[in-house]
């Protein structure tokens, strides 16, 4: 089965204009992990993250500023290439000012039949969001309503938050695996698990993982597991890097959990039901784990990874940040301290659209020495 979840990676677009097809639906690109999906899927519509493409960057340039984090720019760069010419809109909820820009340069020079702006609230701990928060979506469902031709109902969003639920719970039973010593998956084919899952209709998703979840038990992973690591920060799906750091080491290392948005942040909390589904929708995204832009004024980000370090036994981090991106730079200096405090030692790496091998594994390996030094 981690072949299937490779090959949807890999074939994502394939996978989407295949899916339109087959059932006659519309597809939607995401800009950012707190897009409320379930109200898109209760439509049935396939709601699919935009990601960059780890490739020079080449068109976007003209639309958005040299200074903007390399995946913004990728995505649009990604947009502007023809590669989600599949899609029938584009949505953002409100992260940060780079996923912003993208989404109004995607608008303004991208064709597609919609597009909507949610406006979500900055302060996640602010009086009154969930009710805000409703009020915001409401008006969404309905722009969706307009735009498809027909009504959500209660039953269609009880049915699109038990996929999504149940496809959460299924993630976490396969994250298990990685707790075990030594762990049965790799961070590689996690990471496919997980960018697979941003992809591909959650129902087809969660029948994989089940099947999944039947063979890894008596699996045997033929490798050393080395160093244990954790990755922490900005948005990740570069397989690339990841590959490199579990297969060309000169010392080894597994990577046995992230918190970032392209992985476990991105599906760790469920919708709690409510009477008003779409109170318990907004407050999903509003209560699950935040990202540094949200995280404040108190952090409830940084107890969460203390205790995913904990539970996934980490002997290490690396902490990741993409190039400018401000929320995550602001914080990090302060993240690094709160991990060396904690016991766990970190090292910084910062990503641009494409990934420096050479140096970043020199960096990596020199970080492997410090770890045997310590244990």
């Amino acid at each position: 089965m981690l072949e299937k979840f490779r090959e949807w990676v890999d074939n994502r677009h394939d996978y989407a204009r295949e899916w339109k097809k087959r059932t006659g639906g519309k597809v939607v690109g995401g800009i950012c992990t707190y897009v409320p999906e379930e109200i898109l899927y209760a439509a049935s519509i396939l709601p699919v993250r935009i990601l960059p493409g780890h490739e020079p960057i080449k068109f976007a340039e003209a639309h958005i500023f040299d200074m903007f984090c390399p995946v913004c720019r990728g995505m649009l760069d990604q947009g502007l290439r023809g590669r989600y010419d599949y899609l029938n809109g584009i949505t953002i909820a409100y992260s940060c000012l780079h996923p912003r820009q993208t989404f109004w340069s995607w608008q303004k020079h991208i064709p597609v039949e919609w597009s909507y702006w949610i406006p979500m609230p900055h302060g996640n701990q602010s009086t009154g969001r969930y009710e805000y928060m409703a009020a915001e979506l409401n008006d969404f469902k309905d722009s969706v309503e307009k735009w498809i031709g027909r009504g959500i109902s209660n039953d269609d969003l009880d049915k699109a938050i038990e996929v999504y639920n149940t496809n959460r719970r299924l993630l976490h039973q396969v994250y298990e695996f990685r707790k075990k010593d030594p762990p049965l998956l790799t961070g590689l084919e996690a990471m496919e698990i997980a960018l697979s899952n941003q992809m591909v209709d959650k129902q087809e998703h969660s029948q994989a993982l089940e099947e999944l979840l039947k063979e890894l038990p008596e699996r045997k992973l033929d490798r050393e597991v080395g160093n244990r690591l954790m990755i922490i920060g900005s948005e990740d799906d570069d397989r690339e890097f990841i590959r490199m750091v579990e297969e060309e080491m000169s010392l080894p290392a597994t990577i046995v959990i992230e918190e970032h948005c392209t992985g476990s942040r991105y599906f760790w909390n469920e919708v709690i039901p409510q009477e008003d589904r779409i109170m318990a929708i907004g407050a999903r995204y509003l209560d699950r784990i935040p990202c540094p832009s949200k995280d404040w004024p108190e952090r409830q980000r940084w107890p969460h990874i203390l205790n995913l370090a904990k539970e996934y036994q980490v002997e290490g981090a690396l902490t990741i940040q993409q190039k400018y991106c401000d929320p995550h730079e602001c914080e990090m200096p302060d993240l690094r301290k709160f991990l060396r405090d904690n016991g766990y030692p970190n090292y910084f790496l910062e990503f641009e659209a494409t990934v420096p091998v050479g140096q970043f594994k020199t960096r990596v390996e020199a970080f492997l020495e410090t770890l045997i030094e310590i244990v």
